[in-house]
C-alpha cells in the first residue's frame, strides 16, 4: 500500500490538487498543498491561517534560493534531505526562516562535526546569526579549548576589536602561557596596523601581564613602541613588574586582581601529578596522569642531587617537594608554582630538623613534617611551614618516635599512622592524632596489625591505612577508620602487596600507585578502590615506564611548558 505522503508527493509532482504556488526571485515556481505545508511548518501555518496570503494561490518567497526551497519542500513530503558541506549553511538559514526545527538541528550537528580551528569562529558567528543556541555554545567551548590553534588562522585576524576583547577577556580560554595571548594581540593589530593600533590600549587591558615571565616582559614588552606610546599601557607594565617584585619577596602572594589571576585553561578536570623514576633512563621526573582518559604525560625532569620524597599541594597551585632521597637526614624543601609557566623549583627555608622517611600532610593550607629519622635516631618531633613568614616552626612532639610513618588528615585533625621505632626494632600499631587548635597529640584507636611505610588516604571522611610492612612481610591488606566508629576495620585486600605506596583520592576513588613489592623491587602498577562496590581494580602499568613515588591532585594539567 502506498503511504499517504508518498501519494501526496506523487500528486505534487503531477500538480494534482495543488492549491499553492511558491515563487522565488528567479521565477521558479514550486507547487504544493497548503495542508501539508501547514502541518510541517509554523511559518506556513501562520501564513495560510492568519496572513493575507491565506486566500492566495501564489506566494512570493523572495528570501530563499529556489534550489534550497525545493529541497526543503521535498523534505516536508518525503522526510529525506541530503546535507553536504556545500549546502549546509544555506540549508540551515532557510530552515530557520521556514521554522523547520529538525532540519535546523541536523544542519547544526553537521557543522559541529566539521568544526576545526580554521573555521570555528565563522561557525560561531553563523550560529549566533541564526539563533542556533546549542551550536553557538559548543563553538564557544571549542574556541576556548583550542584557543592557541584558533588564533593561528585568518578567521581570527578578521574579528572586530570587540570580538577579540570578548575572547581574550575570558577567564577559561586554554592559554596556560599568557605570552601567547600577548602575541596574538600583536598579530591582530599588525594585520591592519594603521587602522587597528588605536585599539591597542583597550586590548592590552585584557592581557594578564602579571602572568607573563619577568624575562619576557623585559626582553619583549618594555621597549615595544606601541606600549611606550601609551601611558595606559605603560601603567600595565609597571603593575606587572611590581607584581613580580612582590612575588620574589613572597612567592605565596595571592593574586588580588584579574590581571594576576591564572586563567582556568579551558580544562577544569583534575589530574594526578606524579613524582617517579623512569625505568629506562633511571632519571626522576614529574608526570601527570588523567584517570578519565588513562593518559600519562611527562611534565618536567628533576635535576640530579635533589629528589623530594613527598609532594604536598598548597592553595591549589604550590607543590612542595619535601626531603630528599639522596641524603639520610635532608632538611631540604623546594616549591613548584603550577602557574608560573616555568619549570624551576624554588628553594624555600629548610626544615628545622633533618628528616628521612618522614610523614607529610597538609592541613589548613599548612605543610606538616612528622617524625622520620635524623640519621642517628628516630624522631617524635613535628613541624609546620608557616606561609605568612615562609619558615618552619616546631609543634608539640608525638609520644613515640615514628620512622616510616603515614600521615592523613581527617576532619581538620592530623593523624600519624603506624611507623617504626629504630631503637626497639618495632613496627607500630599505634596511631596519634594532632589538633592544631590546641597544639596537642593524643593516642587514638590502634591499627589491627603493625604497619610502617604505610600509605594513608582519606576519602569521604574515611581514613585508609594501605599496605606497608609489619616487620617481616610486605602487606596488601587495608583497613579503615572513621571518627564516628573510632575503630579500624579491615576491607578487601589490594591485588598486590605494597610498601611505600603513593596514595591519592580523586572523583570518589582511591588510587594507589607504585611502592615496593614482596620481592623488594619498585613497581609501576596502579590500582584503585571503589568504596561503593568495596572492590579493588588493577590498572595496566603506565605507558611511560614510571615508578611512582609521590602524588598530589591538581586542577588540570600543569601550566608550565611540558617536555
Amino acid at each position: 500500500m502506498v503511504g499517504v505522503f508518498e501519494m501526496l508527493q506523487s500528486l505534487r509532482k503531477d500538480k494534482v490538487l495543488c492549491d499553492i504556488e511558491l515563487k522565488t526571485d528567479d521565477g521558479t515556481i514550486v507547487f504544493a498543498h497548503k495542508n501539508v505545508l501547514v502541518s510541517a511548518s509554523p511559518y506556513f501555518h501562520k501564513m495560510f491561517t492568519n496572513l493575507d496570503e491565506c486566500n492566495k494561490n501564489l506566494v512570493n518567497i523572495t528570501e530563499l534560493d529556489s534550489t534550497v526551497l525545493q529541497l526543503l519542500i521535498n523534505y516536508i513530503y518525503t522526510g529525506e534531505i541530503l546535507v553536504t558541506k556545500k549546502n549546509v549553511k544555506i540549508l540551515l538559514a532557510a530552515a530557520n526562516h521556514l521554522q523547520l526545527g529538525y532540519i535546523k538541528s541536523v544542519c547544526a550537528e553537521f557543522l559541529q562535526s566539521q568544526m576545526d580551528p580554521s573555521n570555528c569562529l565563522g561557525i560561531k558567528a553563523f550560529a549566533n546569526l541564526h539563533d542556533c543556541m546549542e551550536l553557538l555554545s559548543s563553538s564557544e567551548e571549542y574556541i576556548k579549548k583550542q584557543f592557541l590553534e584558533v588564533v593561528k588562522y585568518d578567521e581570527f585576524l578578521s574579528l572586530s576589536s570587540v570580538e577579540v576583547i570578548k575572547l581574550i577577556s575570558c577567564d577559561d580560554i586554554a592559554a596556560p602561557i599568557e605570552e601567547k595571548v600577548y602575541e596574538c594581540v600583536f598579530k591582530w593589530i599588525n594585520h591592519e596596523l594603521g587602522f587597528r593600533k588605536d585599539f591597542f590600549p583597550e586590548l592590552m587591558e585584557h592581557v594578564r601581564l602579571s602572568l607573563i615571565s619577568k624575562q619576557f616582559i623585559l626582553e619583549n614588552v618594555v621597549d615595544e613602541p606601541l606600549l611606550k606610546n601609551s601611558s595606559k599601557c605603560k601603567d600595565y607594565v609597571i603593575d606587572a613588574l611590581n607584581f613580580h617584585l612582590i612575588k620574589s619577596l613572597n612567592p605565596f602572594t595571592n593574586p588580588q586582581t584579574i590581571w594576576s589571576k591564572p586563567r582556568q585553561s579551558g580544562d577544569l578536570r583534575k589530574v594526578i601529578l606524579v613524582l617517579g623514576r623512569s625505568e629506562s633512563t633511571k632519571n626522576f621526573s614529574i608526570n601527570w596522569y588523567d584517570p578519565a582518559t588513562n593518559t600519562w604525560r611527562r611534565a618536567l625532569d628533576i635535576g640530579k642531587g635533589w629528589l623530594p620524597v613527598h609532594l604536598a599541594l598548597i592553595a591549589n597551585k604550590f607543590v612542595f617537594g619535601v626531603g630528599s632521597s639522596y641524603t639520610t637526614n635532608s632538611q631540604s624543601v623546594k616549591m613548584l608554582d603550577l602557574y608560573s609557566q616555568t619549570s624551576s623549583w624554588l628553594p624555600l627555608n629548610d626544615m628545622s630538623v633533618g628528616r628521612t622517611n618522614l610523614g607529610v600532610g597538609v592541613l589548613n593550607n599548612c605543610v606538616y613534617a612528622v617524625g622520620g629519622h635524623d640519621g642517628v635516631n628516630g624522631l617524635n618531633s613535628a613541624e609546620v611551614f608557616d606561609v605568612s613568614i615562609q619558615e618552619w616552626r616546631m609543634v608539640s612532639s608525638m609520644s613515640s618516635k615514628r620512622f616510616g610513618v603515614g600521615v592523613g588528615v581527617l576532619n581538620n585533625l592530623l593523624y600519624a599512622v603506624g611507623g617504626y621505632d629504630s631503637s626497639s626494632n618495632q613496627c607500630f600499631k599505634s596511631v596519634e592524632c594532632y589538633d592544631p587548635s590546641i597544639d596537642r597529640w593524643k593516642l587514638v584507636a590502634e591499627l589491627s596489625i603493625s604497619r610502617s611505610n604505610v600509605g594513608v588516604g582519606v576519602l569521604d571522611a574515611v581514613m585508609y591505612a594501605i599496605g606497608g610492612w609489619d616487620g617481616s612481610v610486605v602487606l596488601k591488606s587495608v583497613e579503615v577508620y572513621t571518627e564516628r566508629s573510632k575503630v579500624w576495620i579491615s576491607i578487601p585486600d589490594m591485588h598486590i602487596c605494597r610498601r611505600f605506596p603513593a596514595v591519592v583520592v580523586l572523583d570518589g576513588l582511591l588510587y594507589v600507585m607504585g611502592g615496593v613489592n614482596c620481592d623488594y623491587t619498585y613497581m609501576d602498577s596502579l590500582e584503585m578502590y571503589n568504596p561503593k562496590t568495596n572492590t579493588w581494580k588493577l590498572v595496566e602499568p603506565n605507558n611511560v615506564g614510571l615508578f611512582p613515588f609521590a602524588v598530589v591532585v591538581i586542577d588540570g594539567p600543569p601550566h608550565f611548558k611540558t617536555n
